[in-house]
């Protein structure tokens, strides 16, 4: 346990990654208090298509921190019973095949298999590629049903947990926040956690603090369907498509824009025709599930994780891929919260990075 093991610690946003934040908090002895304006889950975080994929293409400043985030949700799934990654691989044969397995950032086991190899792991496909990369560290997960399982450890370790609580401002000593307004009133804290994704904008505007994350969309399906259709997770240029619980297939589509030949519904309906050209037994496949989710991305498309520099006791934790860097991120954090070291993992998502803060008086609960 570590030297701030009597902290006092709000965390905002009960998506993944603001659940993985609070049950490592937990863990390390914290009093923890989850916050959420709506439900468990109910974000962008709902709309994941959730695949545990550390590869990157270009130069990638934070490649360490992904090359350690399979490994972390292994150590989940042994903590957490509730927590289930379906470690199936991923099979990928887009453009520039070559250039991915050239890629230093690639996923571990990252294979070039022939047309054999593919069939063998996807039997399915009706038009297997004559070769294919295969990466066969890669999962996926239930990205809701992993929050829930993240929320029931912290609460298990006493974390409170407050769904439906939307904050209101925040109560400041000077420059230092020192608690979170609700409708019920002021949270007492020591150090207040920003994990609400695209919510972060708005949150820190409370303290005068502009944060450059935009609002990105994506568009996430879940088909009713026979199940067993899809071994792997397959990236193709027909289709990015994975088994989910049951006879359901999850697939995630570029956001196109907002005319109505591309509104999510007529998307899916194409996607569904695609997917059945490519797979053998999908005899019938029906939408259960059409709709665009806002992932939170940085302008400069690194996480923002680390202490606000302008207001003390304010942690700003949002990425992408979220789901991805739930589990090692959720660590990491804890522990510079905790025990008050920098991890060198972190070092590039710094918020000092940006200039963010905003003359005026903040308008947070002004506590003298």
């Amino acid at each position: 346990m570590g030297q701030g093991a009597e902290k006092r610690i709000v965390v905002i946003g009960a998506g993944i990654v603001g659940a993985s934040v609070a049950y490592h908090l937990a863990s390390n002895g914290a009093h923890v208090t989850l916050i959420e304006a709506g439900a468990i889950a109910s974000g962008v975080t709902s709309t994941s298509f959730a695949w545990l994929n550390t590869s990157h293409n270009g130069p990638d400043p934070i490649a360490p921190l992904r090359g350690a985030a399979l490994q972390e949700y292994r150590r989940l799934e042994a903590e957490l019973p509730g927590l289930k990654v379906r470690w199936t691989g991923a099979l990928s044969y887009t453009e520039g095949i070559e250039q991915v397995l050239q890629n230093p950032n690639k996923s571990p086991l990252t294979t070039l298999v022939p047309g054999a190899r593919v069939r063998e792991l996807e039997p399915n496909l009706k038009h297997p590629p004559e070769q294919a990369v295969f990466a066969g560290a890669q999962g996926a997960l239930d990205a809701v049903a992993a929050t829930h399982a993240l929320v029931a450890g912290a609460a298990m370790l006493g974390t409170a947990v407050l769904a439906h609580t939307p904050v209101l401002g925040f109560a400041t000593q000077g420059a230092k926040v020192t608690g979170v307004q609700t409708a019920s009133g002021v949270i007492d804290a020591d150090v207040v956690v920003l994990a609400a994704g695209t919510g972060i904008t708005t949150l820190a505007e409370l303290l005068e603090v502009t944060l450059p994350i935009d609002a990105s969309p994506a568009v996430f399906i879940r088909y009713a369907a026979q199940p067993d259709r899809v071994r792997t997770i397959i990236s193709s240029p027909q289709m990015e498509v994975r088994q989910g619980a049951g006879g359901t297939l999850l697939v995630a589509e570029d956001y196109l824009d907002d005319s109505p030949e591309n509104q999510p519904l007529e998307i899916a309906r194409r996607t569904a025709s695609a997917i059945q050209d490519e797979l053998h037994g999908v005899t019938s496949i029906e939408t259960e599930l059409a709709c665009v989710g806002l992932r939170p991305i940085a302008s400069d498309c690194l996480p923002i994780i680390g202490y606000l520099p302008q207001v003390d006791g304010v942690y700003v934790c949002t990425m992408h891929p979220g789901v991805a860097l739930a589990a090692v991120v959720g660590r990491l954090a804890s522990e510079e919260i905790m025990d008050g070291k920098a991890s060198p993992l972190l070092g590039a998502c710094r918020p000092e990075r940006f200039s963010v803060h905003s003359p005026g008086q903040r308008r947070g609960l002004q506590i003298e």
